[in-house]
Formats: C-alpha cells, sequence, structure tokens
C-alpha cells in the first residue's frame, strides 16, 4: 500500500514512511492509494473476533510489507495489554441506544485506543531505523494525555504537547502535567485550542525547522491514528448486529476534528454496512453547518462549552474527506483549501452536496442540551454519560438503532456531571490521585516563534 497527499505535491511513500512524516511534505494529509474492499463473507468472519486480531485484520492491508505479519500482531498484543476491559471497546445498551465505551485506556480516552498503538509503532520503527523522533501535537483535552502515556518515557522520544490554558478540564491537565518522565514536555498556551493547532501546522510546514528538529506527528493528522480507530467501528457493528451482513446501522459520533468521524466514514468505504454517521458538535458547529448547507464557514469564535475536546472551529481531518468527496482531484481540494485559508469559508453544491447529506446527519447540541440528556438518561438508566458523549446520544434522538460513541469516562468531566445530576462520577483506577500531584509545565503566548524556541531549548537541555 503506498500513501499519497491530499494535495498532490509529493511522491508515494510506504505506511513506515507515512506514520513517520505525519503530515504530508507539501501540507496535505496523507491517504491511501486505494481503499480496500471488504467483501461481505469476510464480514462475516471477522465478527467473531477479538479485537486484537479484528485490529490485525483491519490493518493489514493498509500496512502491507512495510511491517512484518508477526511483528505487527506482537505490536497490537502490547499496546491493548494496557486496557482495563478485556473486550476493549465493549458495546452496551442504555435505555434505547447502544453505547460503544472507548474509555478503557490508561488515561480514560477514545484516544487510547489509537495512541497506544502509536507509541509502540513508532518505537518500533525507530529501533529499526535508528535515528530519534520529536513528537509535536496540540489538544483540546484528551489527545495530549493519552499521546503522553502512548510514549512516556519511551527512549529516543520527546514529546511536546500544545494545549490550550484554562480550556481544558483540570483532571485532563493534571494528567499531562504530573508525569516525572523527562521525555514529556506539557506547554499551556494562552488562547484556543485552534491556536495550538494552528501553531502546529506552522511548524510542520516549515520544512526547514521540521526536519532539523526531527518533527512528528501524533495528532489525528497521522494517518496510522485515523487507521486504528477505524477498528471498533468493525468491532461494534459485530456485536450489535451478530455479524449479518444484511443488518445496518447507525453511529453517532461527538467530534470536532472530524478524525473519529472520518475513521467511521472509511469503515464504510471498506464496506462495512452503516446506514448514517451522525456528526455531533456542540456550539461549535462548523460540521453541523457544512452538513445541512454546504458552506465550510469559520464561526465568528471559538466557544467554551462543557464538551470541551469538541471547541474547535477548523477541523484538520476534514481535508481528507473534500478529497474522496471528489474524487481524489487534488487541484480542485487545494483550490478549496486555498480559497478558505484567504476568506474562511469554501462551499460545496449540487452533487457533491446531496453526496455529504447522504453519508452524515449532523446536529448542534447546545450545553443545556447537553445537560438535560446527562440528566435523563442518569434518572431512567443510572448509567452516566460523559458530556462528549451525551452531545453524541443527543443528536441521535431520531436514530433509535444508532451506537453512541462514548469517547472519555465522565469522571474526566466531573463539575459537569455534578452540574447535572448533583453528584459526581466515580473515579476509574487510572484516574485516582491526579489532582493531589503537583502540575509541571511551560506557559507560552499563542506565538510560533515562542514555541519553536522552546522546542529548541529543551533538546538542547
Amino acid at each position: 500500500m503506498r500513501y499519497l497527499s491530499t494535495r498532490g505535491g509529493m511522491v508515494p511513500l510506504a505506511f513506515d514512511e507515512a506514520v513517520m512524516m505525519g503530515l504530508a511534505t507539501d501540507g496535505g494529509l496523507l491517504v491511501p492509494a486505494e481503499i480496500p474492499r471488504i467483501e461481505p463473507q469476510q464480514l462475516r468472519a471477522w465478527s467473531g473476533l477479538r479485537f486484537q486480531d479484528l485490529a490485525f485484520a483491519v490493518a493489514m492491508p493498509f500496512i502491507g510489507a512495510a511491517i512484518p505479519p508477526a511483528d505487527l500482531r506482537d505490536l497490537i498484543e502490547r499496546s491493548y495489554a494496557t486496557f482495563a476491559h478485556p473486550e476493549i471497546t465493549p458495546v452496551v445498551k442504555v435505555g434505547g441506544h447502544w453505547i460503544l465505551e472507548l474509555f478503557h485506556g490508561p488515561t480514560a480516552s477514545f484516544k487510547d485506543i489509537a495512541l497506544q498503538w502509536l507509541g509502540n509503532l513508532f518505537t518500533y520503527l525507530l529501533e529499526r531505523k535508528g535515528g530519534t523522533l520529536n513528537i509535536l501535537g496540540a489538544t483540546s483535552g484528551d489527545t495530549g494525555s493519552a499521546a503522553i502515556y502512548g510514549v512516556r518515557g519511551k527512549p529516543r522520544i520527546q514529546i511536546f504537547i500544545l494545549y490550550p490554558k484554562g480550556r481544558i478540564s483540570p483532571l485532563q491537565e493534571r494528567q499531562m502535567t504530573t508525569l516525572p518522565d523527562a521525555n514529556v514536555h506539557p506547554i499551556a498556551i494562552r488562547g484556543t485550542f485552534d491556536d495550538t493547532q494552528a501553531i502546529v501546522k506552522a511548524l510542520f510546514n516549515d520544512l526547514e525547522f521540521k526536519t532539523a528538529h526531527r518533527l512528528g506527528a501524533v495528532n489525528s493528522i497521522n494517518w496510522a491514528r485515523i487507521l486504528a480507530q477505524t477498528v471498533y467501528y468493525f468491532h461494534a457493528w459485530a456485536r450489535v448486529t451478530g455479524g449479518d451482513p444484511e443488518q445496518r446501522v447507525s453511529f453517532a459520533v461527538p467530534t470536532g476534528n472530524f478524525g473519529d468521524v472520518f475513521a467511521g466514514y472509511l469503515a464504510q468505504r471498506m464496506g462495512l454496512p452503516i446506514e448514517r454517521l451522525i456528526i455531533a458538535t456542540n456550539r461549535n458547529d462548523i460540521l453541523t453547518r457544512f452538513v445541512q448547507t454546504g458552506v465550510y464557514a469559520r464561526g465568528p469564535e471559538v466557544y467554551q462549552t462543557l464538551s470541551p475536546a469538541m471547541d474547535i472551529q477548523v477541523a484538520s481531518n476534514f481535508e481528507r474527506y473534500l478529497y474522496y468527496l471528489h474524487d481524489g482531484d487534488t487541484a480542485r481540494v487545494r483550490t478549496l483549501l486555498e480559497t478558505f485559508a484567504q476568506s474562511g469559508r469554501l462551499e460545496v453544491t449540487g452533487d457533491r452536496l446531496r453526496q455529504v447529506q447522504a453519508d452524515f446527519a449532523a446536529a448542534a447540541v447546545s450545553d443545556a442540551e447537553t445537560l438535560g440528556q446527562i440528566r435523563e438518561t442518569y434518572e431512567t438508566t443510572g448509567y452516566i454519560l460523559c458530556p462528549h458523549t451525551a452531545v453524541g446520544v443527543r443528536a441521535a434522538r431520531d436514530f433509535p438503532e444508532a451506537i453512541c460513541l462514548a469517547t472519555a469516562h465522565p469522571a474526566k468531566f466531573n463539575a459537569a456531571i455534578y452540574q447535572a445530576i448533583g453528584r459526581e462520577a466515580p473515579l476509574p483506577a487510572a484516574l485516582e490521585g491526579l489532582m493531589d500531584r503537583t502540575p509541571r509545565f511551560i506557559e507560552l503566548a499563542a506565538d510560533t516563534e515562542a514555541v519553536k524556541r522552546q522546542i529548541a531549548a529543551s533538546m538542547q537541555g
């Protein structure tokens, strides 16, 4: 399997090269040259596999000869040995919906499913090829801690995570800032998540700096993350339908950066019988507006909400969808993105808009509705939803067959939980004692040059 840029400006790469590159050298995102098609009989055979074996089956066509099968199996087994539930991503029935629990990893977030594997994958490739890697990422909450836990203490790797100061939960901040590992460098940025993401993209597009400092990506711009997240769509479908290829399901996906829902879109393109992917956003509703109108336009500001991981205006993975929506026309993708960069707006119309609305449904959910959904679910079932999961459940009200992605443990957002139901969610073992630890981080302005200086100084120190 070879990988191409959504903007068409680079030669094809093998999977291992794509993983280490992260963002394409022309500023685009990497995508596979073709999407493998899984036939119904193969889906039926996969349905009885445990998560680890399913992950191997899904990943292997995208990896090809880049990693020997025995090595890939070992990487997968080690990556999911850290999870607290034997099913890794169990599906439970809560009221009228299925809930896909993605929070049983070491940081109680769905990001663990990709980042435990990616951390081991980075280490494996560095040991095989030599050299070092300096991971740079931006987080709106959970990506940072999951990435850090994926590579903490690993040789040959340093990790720099930018997060918006005061715009993530206190527990999320403690997860990133209380580890003793010398290779972990959390940086609090005085700004929004979009500010941190813009800095990261600017540094990756500075090819001289990127090359000199051996930068690698851990955000969902890295294709390996999308691939790992695709697995749990297959796993959940199999658990709910019993592996019957005639049965279709919908998925409600709380999303801000479009990575998780794009993983579902990839699964659908591979042949998974998905009826509808429901994009669930909060007040920061750029994706919902796009699905409903075809206009992808920045809002007036990034609003701070009870679901902070979704407080995003510009969704990184949206570019990958534009590429497929326009049948791989990289010139058209470049034009659209140039228009957006200049005006903060792009638009699709006609058949393309009809295709968008066939691929997705979408709903924006207010903070009041989020609290109401947490309260309603708790009062009727005793189950506690995290705010992000509640956004997904609320958005799926008209889709009774939907599987709703539970993206984080509710205890990570106990201020919102208490506001909704008058009690806190009990802490899982992975989160106990975090708030008693002393944080360690660097605080900087939302300035690309300041971050460059900090990274360079940390490497020299």
